[in-house]
Order: structure tokens, then C-alpha cells, then sequence
């Protein structure tokens, strides 16, 4: 049997602490190694303790969350779920540009009953965590590389001759806000591409995270809605907690947004979209599974491969977390394998 993950708990509420607490104790994949009340604490005990994941609220005295990050990122890395309310969606984003790898929303009251409405989701992400070597995390620092390069045609080398693809399905999960917003940030010009995007997200973060890489990128990106039709240049981000659905009409391809059935694990869907768009597109469609953990993609990325499309998937050196890509590969349906940075020359080599 593995040895269980030890979870350091820092959160400068006793009453999230001890619920925290009570939540992960029955977990047999998960050893409590200790819990602080504020980061400077937090710090002292990460660096003491060495443990295997760090669970952190945002808003603490003496030393914040984002402190604690900053210095937890630089001084020894480890994996860190941010435990964040709903009403602080812009605080999640930073966090993870920070090095966060993923991120829990408690409820706007925490201190009642309803934090633990948290419970599943935070039992969830920890035991996919727990299903993953260490080695295989790959925390990012910063969300913008000074030194990432803008591609440009003159970077690509020449590749097999194959379909032009009309429109281009992403999926990604942990891990997937920084890879996506560098990814999109790194065009220098905007390729008359339609994107649709799958990022495991609850509900209530996902229209501000279109905002974030509608900002730091070329791309005219929003939160998609039911009517959208796929553009060129325009990159559709699904609404957290809901799939997205591609359908053929006679004005173009349309989006429709549905709520997932009940037993579905990970929302937004990866194979729901995958698989709605390879029976539109066809040959015509370019799947991408970045990183994140779980099977999400799996099927989708079949999908597209038995309609003729091609599927990228990000390789593990730049994966935070290589889970859905590894499953991915593992369909034997992935044309590609190849780096976070290189994914955008992976698409333009396509346009051509």
C-alpha cells in the first residue's frame, strides 16, 4: 500500500481548520502532518514538516496567502490547493500564477454548516492527487514567462502535410488556467481558428477567467452561451459547472451549454466537447489535452480520431500534473506529444 499524502492544513480560521481536519482524517490516502493559523506559521511548518501537499487560505494575518506562496514557491515547492470563497475569483487566478495547482470554493459563510458543502470536491482533487507520483508534478512559478517567446511564422518548421483544421477543442484541469493563458498569450497573430475550451472549473469562475485571457491575449475570449456560434479568432471558455455541446446548423456551428448528468465527475466535460465536435468538424477539427488529473478526455480524444480529426497531447516535462494527457496517449489515438511552449507552432503549422 502507498504511503498516505500528508497534508498541511493553514487557514487562520479554528473553525475551517478542525473542519478541514474532520474531512480528511477518514481518508485512508491522507495523514494529517499539521496545521498553522497564519503563514508565517504555515512557512515554518512547510519547511519543518516537508509535506507532500498544502492546503491554504488566502486571507490570513502577519503573513498572507500569497506570501506564504511567493516564499513556499521559492524556498521549497510544494503542491498547494488553495481553499478560496467564491467572491474572490480574482484572488484564485493569482494564486495559481503563482504556483497554486488547483483550487477549492468554499461558500461566502465558511463559518456554518455550509463550508462543508467543500467536502467532496476537496476529498476528489486530493485523491487524484494522491493517485499520481510526486515526480510527476511540475509546479509553474509565475503564470507569464518573461522570457516566453511570441511565435511567429518564421519560428516553424515544416511538418507531414495533413488537414487544415476549422476549429480547434481543448481540455485541461490542473494546472490548465496558467498552461491555457500561456498558450494564448503567445501568438502573435490570431489565426482565422474557431476555439473552444473545457477547463475543469465550479460555477461562478469562469466568466472572469475569459476576462483574464481575454486581456493578456490577441483572442476575442469569452464565457460561452447557448446561441454562440464558433468565430474565427474567438476562443469560448465553458461555463463552470456546465458542458458545452457543438451543433451543426445552417448558419454555422453552434454552442449550446447544458448541465451535466448527475453521476458525471468532472465538470466542464472534456469528452462531451470532444466528442460533440468531432461529429461536426470531422477531419477538419484539432483536439489538445493539457494538463490535469483523471481520465477526462480519454474518450473524447477516441472520438475525434474515429471522425478523422488530430489530437495533441501536452507532454509531461510542462504538464503540472501528467494524468489527462497520459490517458490520453494511452488510447493510442494522439498524433502528437509535444510541449506546453510548442503547442501554439503545433496549431499555426496546421493553418498553414
Amino acid at each position: 500500500m502507498a504511503a498516505p499524502i500528508r497534508v498541511l492544513v493553514v487557514d487562520d480560521s479554528a473553525f475551517n481548520r478542525v473542519s478541514i481536519g474532520k474531512m480528511l482524517e477518514p481518508m485512508p490516502e491522507v495523514q494529517i502532518a499539521g496545521y498553522a493559523s497564519d503563514g508565517e506559521i504555515g512557512l515554518r511548518k512547510a519547511l519543518e514538516l516537508a509535506p507532500d501537499l498544502i492546503t491554504l487560505d488566502l486571507e490570513m494575518p502577519r503573513m498572507g496567502g500569497f506570501s506564504m506562496l511567493r516564499l513556499i514557491m521559492q524556498s521549497c515547492p510544494t503542491p498547494v490547493i488553495v481553499i478560496s470563497s467564491r467572491s474572490s475569483e480574482g484572488d484564485v487566478f493569482k494564486a495559481l500564477e503563482l504556483g497554486a495547482i488547483d483550487f477549492v470554493a468554499k461558500p461566502s459563510r465558511p463559518i456554518s454548516s455550509q463550508f462543508y458543502s467543500i467536502k467532496d470536491d476537496l476529498e476528489r482533487k486530493i485523491r487524484d492527487f494522491a493517485a499520481c507520483k510526486p515526480e510527476q508534478f511540475r509546479l509553474r512559478h509565475a503564470l507569464r514567462d518573461p522570457e516566453q517567446k511570441v511565435l511567429t511564422t518564421e519560428d516553424l518548421p515544416e511538418i507531414e502535410k495533413v488537414p487544415s483544421p476549422s476549429a480547434v477543442v481543448i481540455g485541461s484541469s490542473t494546472g490548465g488556467p496558467p498552461a491555457l493563458h500561456r498558450f494564448f498569450s503567445g501568438f502573435s497573430h490570431v489565426p482565422e481558428l474557431s476555439f473552444a475550451v473545457a477547463q475543469h472549473m465550479p460555477p461562478g469562475f469562469t466568466r472572469s477567467f475569459a476576462n483574464r485571457l481575454n486581456d493578456h491575449s490577441l483572442f476575442r475570449v469569452t464565457e460561452a452561451v447557448t446561441g454562440d456560434r464558433m468565430q474565427p479568432g474567438h476562443v469560448y471558455i465553458c461555463p463552470g459547472g456546465r458542458n458545452m455541446l457543438l451543433r451543426r446548423f445552417a448558419d454555422g456551428v453552434g454552442i449550446h451549454i447544458v448541465k451535466p448528468p448527475p453521476r458525471q465527475v468532472y465538470t466542464p466535460s472534456v469528452d462531451a466537447l470532444f466528442s460533440s465536435a468531432a461529429t461536426v468538424y470531422g477531419s477538419r477539427l484539432l483536439g489538445m489535452v493539457l494538463t490535469g488529473m483523471g481520465n477526462d478526455g480519454a474518450a473524447g480524444t477516441r472520438a475525434v480520431r474515429e471522425h478523422g480529426g488530430q489530437i495533441i497531447a501536452e507532454s509531461e516535462e510542462s504538464c503540472v500534473v501528467y494524468g489527462m494527457p497520459k490517458e490520453a496517449v494511452a488510447t493510442g489515438c494522439v498524433s502528437r506529444i509535444v510541449a506546453l511552449d510548442d503547442l501554439g507552432k503545433e496549431v499555426l503549422l496546421r493553418y498553414k
